[in-house]
Order: C-alpha cells, then sequence, then structure tokens
C-alpha cells in the first residue's frame, strides 16, 4: 500500500499561476508539491506563449529579409529553413527547462512529473512518469490544470491527423498549403507566420469576420492585412468534411450561402478554440464541482466549492492569457493569506501578435452598445503617427472609447507598431482614472509610435458635440 504524503499546499498543474504559488509559499518555508504530467513551467515556456512568439518572430525576419530591397538593402534569393527555426524555438525552450528547475530547486517547492487525479477531498494518486505512485495529500489544494485545443466534430477530421498549436510549432518543413480552421487569435497569428515562412495559406472561418471578438472595423481592417500578404480568408464558411492526412494531402468541403466547394492544401491546423483538463481528474471525488462547459466552478476570490480547494487559469474559466494567469496567483496568495482580493475588478488587455498587432483593454464598441454604454468614439489612422511614416508601418489604426458623460477612458483598440506597448500606456491612466485630457495634452517624446495618443485623444468631441470624424495630424 502506497504510504500518503502530506504538504502544506499541494498544487495540481504547472501553469503560471501555479509555480507561482509553489515558488512563494516555498520560500515562505512551506512544504510544497506541484504535480505536472509533461511540461516543466506549464504550456506557456513550453507549447504556448514562448514558443509561438519565437516562431512568429522568426516570420518577421524572413518578411524583412524578403522585403529587404524597399529600405535599400539589396539581396539575393530569400528562404527558410524551417529546421533552424525550430531548432532556434528548441533552445529557447532548453534555457526555459532549465530556469525552472533552478527555481523548484532555489524555493524548496517539489516538482513531481506525474499524471495526477484525485481518489478523495484534497488528495491526489500520481502515476509517475519513471514508474511508480505517489499519493498526495495537501491542507490546501490548487488546481491548475489548464486547457488543450478543441478538436471540432467534423466527419473525416480525426483520421486527417491535423495540427494543433503544439504540432505546428514543430514542423522541419514548409508546408506547400496550410489549411487553417479557426480565424481567432492562434489561426490568425499561426497563418501569417506560415504565410511569411513561404506557405500558400487559407483560413476558414464559420463566422462573418476573423477575430469575431472585436469589432467589425478591427477585424475588417486584419483582415484586409492578412489578405494583402496573400492569404486567403473564407468567411460563413462551414467545413462539413475533411478527407486525405495532414502532412500529406488533405481537403477540406465548406458549405457557405453561396453553395459548397472543396478547398485541397498538404496540412491542416486546427484552431477553432480550446477545452479545460477536467475530464477524467477525478474532480467529484475531491468535491469539486464543473460547469456545463466542463469547467471549475469558482467565486471571485477563485474558491472552489470544495473547503480549501482553489483553481486558477484557464481550468477555472479565467481568460486564457498567460498574465490573467499571473493574477490568478495574486488573488489566491493574498486570500489563502486572509486577504480579500477578487477577480471584479481586474482590467484584462490582450494582444494579438500579428504584425502589426493587434491591442486592445477595456470596452470596444460593440461591447459598450451591448451593455446600454453611451460612449465618445475617437480614431487615428496609424499614417497619421510620424514615426510610422519613418518605419513604413503605416497600416491599421487607434480608437479610442470615452464616456459619454464624463472624461473617463472605457477603451483602446489599436492595430499597428508596438501596439502592446501603447496600449500599456492607455491601461495604465485607466487604472490611474485619469481623465483623457491628462494623455492628451501630455508630452510625450518625438518620433514614437505613442505619440498618437495626442492627436488621438484631440479627436475627441465635446460632451456637449455629437460625434464627427474630424482627424488632426501631429506634425
Amino acid at each position: 500500500m502506497v504510504e500518503q504524503e502530506r504538504f502544506e499546499t499541494l498544487i495540481l498543474g504547472s501553469g503560471q499561476g501555479g509555480k507561482l504559488l509553489a515558488w512563494h509559499f516555498g520560500r515562505l518555508g512551506q512544504r510544497v508539491a506541484v504535480v505536472e504530467r509533461r511540461w516543466v513551467g506549464g504550456s506557456c515556456p513550453a507549447v504556448a506563449c514562448l514558443p509561438s512568439k519565437n516562431e512568429i518572430w522568426s516570420a518577421r525576419v524572413a518578411h524583412l529579409a524578403q522585403n529587404a530591397s524597399q529600405f535599400g538593402t539589396v539581396t539575393g534569393p530569400v528562404e527558410t529553413a524551417m529546421a533552424k527555426v525550430r531548432s532556434r524555438k528548441q533552445g529557447m525552450i532548453e534555457r526555459e527547462i532549465a530556469f525552472h528547475l533552478n527555481a523548484y530547486k532555489t524555493s524548496g517547492a517539489e516538482l513531481i512529473m506525474g499524471s495526477g487525479r484525485f481518489v478523495a477531498p484534497k488528495t491526489i494518486e500520481v502515476t509517475l512518469n519513471d514508474g511508480g505512485t505517489r499519493l498526495l495529500t495537501g491542507d490546501r489544494v490548487v488546481i491548475n490544470v489548464g486547457s488543450h485545443a478543441a478538436i471540432p466534430t467534423i466527419p473525416g477530421i480525426e483520421a486527417a491527423r491535423p495540427l494543433t498549436h503544439i504540432e505546428a510549432l514543430e514542423l522541419e518543413y514548409t508546408p506547400a498549403h496550410l489549411i487553417v480552421l479557426g480565424g481567432g487569435y492562434s489561426g490568425v497569428e499561426m497563418a501569417q507566420a506560415y504565410r511569411r515562412f513561404g506557405s500558400r495559406v487559407t483560413i476558414i472561418e464559420p463566422g462573418p469576420r476573423p477575430m469575431s471578438r472585436e469589432d467589425p472595423d478591427v477585424a475588417g481592417e486584419l483582415q484586409r492585412i492578412l489578405t494583402a500578404e496573400g492569404i486567403r480568408i473564407l468567411t460563413g464558411a462551414e467545413p462539413i468534411r475533411v478527407q486525405g492526412r495532414s502532412g500529406a494531402q488533405v481537403s477540406v468541403a465548406v458549405r457557405s450561402a453561396s453553395g459548397e466547394q472543396q478547398i485541397d492544401g498538404t496540412d491542416l491546423l486546427v484552431a477553432v478554440g480550446r477545452i479545460p483538463n477536467t475530464t477524467d481528474s477525478g474532480l467529484d471525488k475531491a468535491g469539486v464541482e464543473l460547469d456545463s462547459r466542463g469547467f471549475i466552478r469558482v467565486n471571485d476570490r477563485l474558491q472552489t466549492s470544495a473547503p480549501d480547494v482553489w483553481a486558477i487559469g484557464e481550468c477555472a474559466g479565467s481568460p486564457q492569457f498567460t498574465h490573467v494567469s499571473v493574477d490568478d496567483f495574486r488573488i489566491v496568495s493574498d486570500n489563502m493569506a486572509g486577504g480579500s482580493r477578487s477577480t471584479g475588478d481586474r482590467l484584462i488587455p490582450h494582444v494579438v501578435f500579428t504584425d502589426p498587432p493587434l491591442a486592445r483593454v477595456g470596452l470596444s464598441e460593440s461591447e459598450a452598445e451591448r451593455q446600454g454604454i453611451e460612449v465618445r468614439v475617437a480614431k487615428l489612422p496609424m499614417s497619421n503617427v510620424l514615426r510610422t511614416e519613418a518605419t513604413d508601418e503605416t497600416q491599421g489604426f487607434m480608437k479610442a472609447l470615452v464616456g459619454k458623460k464624463d472624461d473617463r477612458i472605457l477603451g483602446f483598440t489599436m492595430i499597428g507598431s508596438d501596439a502592446g506597448e501603447v496600449m500599456a500606456a492607455v491601461q495604465t491612466a485607466m487604472l490611474a482614472e485619469l481623465p483623457y485630457p491628462k494623455l492628451r495634452d501630455a508630452v510625450i517624446a518625438h518620433l514614437t509610435v505613442a505619440e498618437g495618443l495626442g492627436p488621438l485623444f484631440s479627436n475627441l468631441p465635446p460632451r456637449s458635440v455629437q460625434q464627427h470624424d474630424r482627424i488632426k495630424r501631429f506634425g
């Protein structure tokens, strides 16, 4: 019989929030264990955030090399060696693994590699990767099991063995024709990257536009940018059948308002959403309730239905961003220490790492309309920001939402160079509850992209004046 081992804090899953909790409590002298079935440090440094952005950056370098002549640099033929792209990415992952192992060692937290499932309240049985079993119990337990890519129920798709974002980052060849199912964050990022590596790319999106969570003008601008690079985007196209096998020859039959058509390609990437890793985890034996979609039910302090059990990250229904998991760590660690921090008042930004990137924080126009919030809207083309004239990055625009009856900044969206960095400045102003004139009148360094915030907010009509489209150019 396996002897039960007791820990003060027991964490199932080593994603961003979980490992931060482990290191934090380990450094405080607690006995802490983290159970991880596959990836040291979780998916972000291994198969998600860092690796994808690593390859996206390689794709940007390829794009710049291919277009070097417009900047005055004369080159010969340019070609991408995908094996080298993968090798560069893998080198980064190895460095991340070493960093994480050292962090566990120095913090005193124990990393246990194996598959864990609950067999009783606050008790996890672990089937170790190198053989054997351990039985662990925790005074406090945190569930941090993440999610995985969803595979839609389309006839023939399982036999086609499609790529997810994990396998797409392992390719050592450039697909002749990559078909991407889904026009969301991951789909458009990988589509653009592989187009720049040299693939022909087709995106199939069942909705009326890609990036459906964004305003129509934002989604439309991104679609225009991707189409200009040679990416074919089919919208309102419902996949109904898949034939062949990804990596050799594959075809997708789609139905749209114009009828049926068949898309023939060599590789198939599925990017249609994610499913929580809660199945077969024994959560019923732990007294942990799930919602109708399989996510763990939590309150605004991330507590589950079971006493002294918390859930963080994607499995708890948190927005699917690593920076949210980091904040989940703050919330749980504060509440474990007797605090009262909650998810109710946080302002969550996001960035889509296309080139140019798309960034947003706060309300979109569509969300404001759905919530019945009256706003004033200002837009500024990126071509009106002088920095972009110097760098030939004139695509995209900035958009700001401000209260109709006050000067609160309610939302900011940007497609353009350094969008994520510029957004962070607006997010800071929103967190500080600064009225928009503070940004409008700020002395921002010239030539920077953030300099565009001045003319952007200058385009807002006064509270008593109806919204208009007047654009001021900063010069």
